[in-house]
């Protein structure tokens, strides 16, 4: 597994608190117009030290000149308006095409000078050693163990575990409500769904779906797909079914 991201450890400020260090003029403009990017929005202006500032989405997809009371500008010239020199970029994309749109928007970005923010969410539970590289969305309620390392561009939503010495490649995508024990590693580009649990010490490969409730025991290759069976509706509907259930309680 091609694992090249470029970390950076958290300042050890928590994101919602300041220090003398802290650049309180921080600028950001977030990539996107639609509900990731809404919430992207709420996240850093309520608990970081990020001053939101206005809205990029390429051109043909710009259908008013606001969202959220701020400017949306065209992504093709956005450095024009706004220098890379004096703002940084939040690229808020979810997991469509499995986590590559993002990724192209993170990379281009990037090549009009953007410096990439990230959100670590102030209540997330850490021992201060977890390792992340730039454009990630860490939420709420995480339980991160120490020694993780997560990769650049990693969206994880919001209440997963994470054990001891867990990686994360580059450009994944996490749901909420993982397990994800200790010593493993996730590839690149892969998207692990809803409930989830990864037993100790397996690795995932690039560009892997792991679905929502799946239980993986062992590690897996690249681009493998792995869904677990949803729940069997019953014969009856709710009204037998409670009937029969009284007549088992007598």
């Amino acid at each position: 597994m091609g694992y090249t991201a470029s970390l950076v450890k958290p300042a050890g400020v928590h994101p919602g608190t300041t220090s003398p260090e802290v650049d309180m003029a921080k600028k950001l403009i977030l990539f996107g117009a639609g509900k990731m990017a809404q919430l992207a929005h709420f996240y850093f202006t309520h608990d970081s030290d990020w001053e939101v500032c206005a809205f990029t989405l390429d051109a043909e997809y710009v259908r008013e000149p606001n969202f959220c009371g701020l400017p949306v500008v065209p992504f093709e010239t956005v450095q024009d308006v706004y220098d890379p020199a004096e703002y940084s970029m939040f690229v808020a994309i979810g997991y469509t095409r499995l986590n590559a749109v993002r990724t192209e928007k993170y990379h281009v970005a990037k090549a009009k000078g953007y410096a990439l923010a990230t959100y670590f969410c102030s209540r997330a539970t850490h021992w201060g050693d977890t390792v992340h590289g730039d454009n990630c969305f860490i939420l709420e309620n995480q339980v991160l163990q120490p020694g993780v390392t997560i990769g650049n561009n990693v969206f994880i939503w919001s209440g997963n575990h994470f054990g001891h010495d867990v990686v994360i490649e580059d450009n994944c995508y996490l749901a909420s409500h993982i397990v994800v024990s200790g010593g493993v590693r996730i590839g690149t580009g892969s998207f692990i769904g809803v409930n989830a649990t990864l037993r100790d010490n397996i690795e995932v490969g690039s560009n892997c779906i792991i679905g929502a409730g799946a239980l993986m025991m062992r590690s897996v290759g690249d681009n493998e797909v792995y869904v677990a069976k949803g729940t069997d509706k019953f014969p009856l509907d709710s009204e037998r079914f409670e009937k029969m259930m009284e007549i088992s309680r007598k």
